[in-house]
């Protein structure tokens, strides 16, 4: 599965509105994205960032770069096709245990995977079946 990158802000606010989980250290926020010419419908797309609250940029370059490899575990095999995903660093993300923030990233995916799928249900649900005659 192709894993790209997130690089226009408009990504970024369509993932603030929509599906969110907060851990320890990492806020994953995701969002379904629409047929556009940026990303093939078939594509995982994520972006990453880290506020200036966080530290001087090394710090926040440092966090990046943890988000990184914590996303590029974890969306292969747990990342769902046609969304956009968003990894935000928290104030702890560079100093927590690797391992350990794996896990909570990995579980914050599983949450937000969920609320998707709920979703899509619950919309799939309301939809009225006009086939019949």
């Amino acid at each position: 599965m192709e894993i790209l990158t997130l690089k226009k802000r408009k990504y970024f606010v369509e993932a603030a509105k929509g599906y969110k989980a907060v851990t320890n250290g990492v806020v994953i926020q995701a969002a379904l994205r629409l047929p556009c010419a940026d990303f093939p419908p078939s594509a995982i797309a994520c972006g990453y960032t880290a506020t200036k609250k966080l530290g001087k940029a090394h710090l926040r370059n440092y966090t990046k770069r943890r988000l990184r490899e914590v996303a590029r575990a974890l969306l292969p095999v747990g990342g769902v096709a046609g969304v956009n995903y968003v990894f935000i660093g928290r104030h702890n993300t560079t100093t927590l245990n690797f391992a350990y923030l794996q896990r909570k990233a990995a579980a914050a995916l599983q949450d937000i995977n969920r609320q998707i799928v709920d979703d899509i249900a619950q919309k799939n649900a309301q939809v009225p079946d006009n086939t019949t005659d």
